[in-house]
């Protein structure tokens, strides 16, 4: 049995062992199906775990041009606790693939390593709606469900993280192993009719060689308690590796503990 074998094995054993907790909101607190995180904790004593595979076909025309066919799994595993203002999370790429360089000599690599691993800590900095409440307007449709200026001030948190990167990794720069360290920055507006934006804004890989910068801005659109779908752009910028990609994508809410989504990139 291959390392990656194991490592879905391992991780469908967790899935059965969550399936009996509940969320303190009624309603899973999914990320998915974008890569961007949401300003809000899971909430208190509630153990989430988010999975996806995935497969990955892609080309690459800039010299060095190469092609990269493979299959991929991503995970993040979500606890609340202390108060609602406090997660913990692991999350997680595993990546296995094949990078085949078409020059006259066709050179192929098989690859197979966690593209990112990381532990951290999501602090709430700030919620608009803490302790707030909104009484309706009776002589007003507009004013109970039209833009509010208050809506446009977001929702804040911080993650700090720590990475752990294998040695002789394909997927960093080389000479990257053991601890480097990980902080973001999230907004979150909740606006009226079912739209929520939010921005991700992640310094990576700090105190290594390869420092990398992201930024993540997401905007989901729920059409009823059921349906959401998402449109996302992520731009990536380091020495080692630059990109931009963009996400549309939707999910099915099947009950208040079970979300499924998928997405093209």
């Amino acid at each position: 049995m291959n390392f990656l074998s194991k490592f879905l094995i391992t991780l469908l054993l967790v899935l059965s062992c969550l399936h009996s907790n509940a969320q303190y909101t009624d309603v899973i607190n999914s990320n998915r199906p974008g890569a961007s995180q949401s300003a809000f904790s899971v909430g208190v004593n509630v153990i989430q775990l988010e999975l996806g595979g995935y497969s990955i076909s892609e080309s690459r025309k800039p010299q060095p041009a190469f092609d990269v066919e493979g299959i991929g799994l991503d995970f993040s595993l979500h606890y609340g606790f202390f108060n609602e203002s406090f997660e913990i999370n692991v999350r997680g790429n595993f990546q296995k693939d094949t990078k085949t360089y078409p020059n006259s000599l066709s050179t192929s690599f098989d690859r197979s390593n966690f593209k990112n691993l990381s532990a951290g800590i999501k602090y709430m900095i700030y919620d608009p709606n803490k302790n707030k409440e909104d009484k309706p307007n009776l002589y007003s449709y507009h004013a109970n469900f039209g833009l509010k200026w208050k809506d446009l001030i977001p929702a804040i948190s911080a993650i700090v993280a720590v990475n752990y990167n294998t040695k002789n990794n394909p997927f960093t720069a080389p000479g990257i192993k053991g601890m480097s360290y990980r902080t973001a920055l999230i907004t979150q507006n909740n606006f009226n009719g079912g739209w929520v934006f939010i921005t991700n804004f992640i310094l990576d890989h700090i105190g290594a060689d390869q420092t990398d910068f992201h930024y993540i801005l997401s905007l989901t659109h729920s059409f009823n308690p059921k349906w959401v779908a998402f449109a996302e752009t992520q731009g990536i910028k380091s020495d080692f590796y630059a990109d931009n990609l963009f996400r549309l994508g939707a999910g099915y809410l099947i009950n208040k503990n079970l979300q499924i989504d998928t997405n093209i990139t």
